[in-house]
């Protein structure tokens, strides 16, 4: 089994920015893919970001795009995004998830909350105006 922890998340004024990490611990050898998501309230999880196993890959939401950036460590252990400009729709519980298969690729798949196979229990970020 794999653990993800999330951290960084707060409260933070718009404009501002944050980071946010996220540690696999277990079996991560059956880690391939990561990526993060968030859910607002009263809506459902949308994709903010994904990186490949190979960590040179990587996609982003049309809404996050130049304002955020996701990173992964050389080991592939932990997963980071820092997040700039912040806007307050920018407000949800942010989710890091990790996928276990190595051929796992491409935006369509790696977008897709179903395709991945662990979760974090989330890390609130909070934008006031």
């Amino acid at each position: 089994q794999v653990q993800l922890v999330e951290s960084g998340g707060g409260l933070v004024q718009a404009g501002g920015s944050l980071r946010l990490s996220c540690a696999a611990s277990g079996r991560t050898l059956s880690v391939y893919a990561m990526g993060w998501f968030r859910q607002a309230p009263g809506k459902g999880r949308e994709f903010v970001a994904a990186v490949s196993w190979s960590a040179i890959t990587k996609y982003y939401a049309d809404s996050v795009k130049g304002r955020f950036t996701i990173s992964r460590d050389g080991a592939k252990k932990t997963v980071s995004l820092q997040m700039n400009s912040l806007k307050p729709e920018d407000t949800a519980v942010y989710y890091c998830a990790a996928n276990n298969d190595r051929l796992s690729m491409g935006w369509t798949t790696l977008s897709s909350s179903a395709e991945y196979d662990y979760w974090g229990q989330g890390t609130q970020v909070t934008v006031s105006s």
